[in-house]
């Protein structure tokens, strides 16, 4: 884990210093001196991204809870999960690292693995869906602002990747014997690597019993649980919305226009970008996507675009990484302590 969290903030770091070495000059100097700075919207900033992480815990609360009437998971400790879960969200590609995370604390929160697991794809599966809405139109938004060829590949292996993700979904849900048969497969083959020898008909026991309590979590939202899969709509979109106006504040705080429209239609097709399955953590790819959006929206000849992006990357990256550490070891530390104590027991 050291190894991929020192990559991805080594990229992190050495795009940020590539971007200041070009942009910050003389001029910055002075624009930023005669420039009345608003640190209040700095904090604001900084406010709006732990609010994304409480209405972020809410919206798994509600789908977690709706799946299991037997477990009770509350809004502080949802929202504990998904801070820990920024640990290695942040350190591997498309934030692919933070479902297990969820998954696993959410099983040691009472739920059953494959209720757990339907649960969290379920929030992918509600992301996915707001995304792939809003991309056409914030990408006509932003065509009316500025050209952005040099991102319409990289929109559009984005959008292939959201697409393949639904499709590979739909299909888990559509056929769960096969799904049965492939994990059992899989479990097969990475039964040769392994140290740890079992009963393997136990272990395809658990995963019929798990991919079952998967589909049946998945299929509930069809029925009685539409209302919940409109609750955590609602929950996705005011979250993510929350989150969108992180650059705004920021823009105010630099003294420059919000460009509330704009900037939020940028934040979509920034997401798009950033769920690539490229560098860990998108390290690199959302500090340089990041620059090209604003700078064709602040102006080229605005020298504090590279000021925006550190301050931008600082609140939704950095913080979320040194948060999301502290979180993830002092759970897993406690998890790991208890495990002990009963294995002494």
């Amino acid at each position: 884990m050291k190894l991929p969290m020192v990559i991805s903030l080594s990229i992190s770091i050495l795009i940020i210093i590539l971007i200041l070495y070009f942009t910050i000059d003389a001029n910055t100097i002075q624009t930023l001196r005669s420039t009345k700075i608003k640190y209040e919207f700095f904090a604001l900033a900084v406010l709006l991204n732990i609010i994304f992480w409480i209405l972020w815990g809410a919206r798994l609360k509600v789908i977690a809870n709706k799946l299991e009437k037997n477990v009770n998971i509350n809004l502080k400790e949802s929202t504990k999960i998904v801070i820990t879960n920024m640990f290695l969200a942040n350190i591997t590609p498309s934030m692919a690292g933070g479902e297990p995370v969820r998954i696993y604390l959410l099983n040691k929160n009472g739920m059953s693995m494959g209720s757990a697991t339907a649960a969290v794809v379920g929030e992918r599966l509600i992301d996915a869906m707001f995304v792939l809405i809003l991309v056409p139109i914030s990408f006509l938004i932003f065509r009316q602002v500025a050209d952005i060829g040099f991102l319409n590949v990289a929109l559009l292996i984005g959008v292939f990747v959201f697409v393949l993700f639904l499709i590979i979904f739909l299909y888990a849900i559509s056929k769960p014997e096969k799904t049965k048969k492939f994990l059992i497969w899989l479990n097969k083959k990475l039964r040769r690597f392994s140290k740890k020898k079992g009963s393997e008909i136990s272990v395809i026991k658990r995963i019929n019993r798990e991919v079952d309590n998967f589909h049946k979590g998945i299929i509930l939202f069809r029925g009685e649980g539409r209302t919940t899969l409109v609750k955590a709509g609602i929950l996705t979109a005011i979250c993510w919305s929350v989150g969108f106006m992180i650059p705004s504040m920021l823009l105010i705080g630099l003294g420059l226009p919000p460009y509330f429209v704009e900037s939020y239609a940028a934040q979509v097709l920034l997401l798009v970008i950033v769920m690539m399955p490229t560098t860990p953590g998108s390290s690199g790819i959302a500090e340089i996507s990041m620059y090209g959006l604003y700078d064709v929206l602040i102006g080229a000849s605005n020298s504090l675009t590279g000021v925006f992006v550190l301050l931008f990357r600082f609140i939704t990256y950095h913080m979320n990484l040194i948060v999301g550490t502290v979180f993830f070891y002092k759970v897993f530390k406690s998890v790991t302590s208890f495990s002990m104590d009963r294995i002494k027991k």
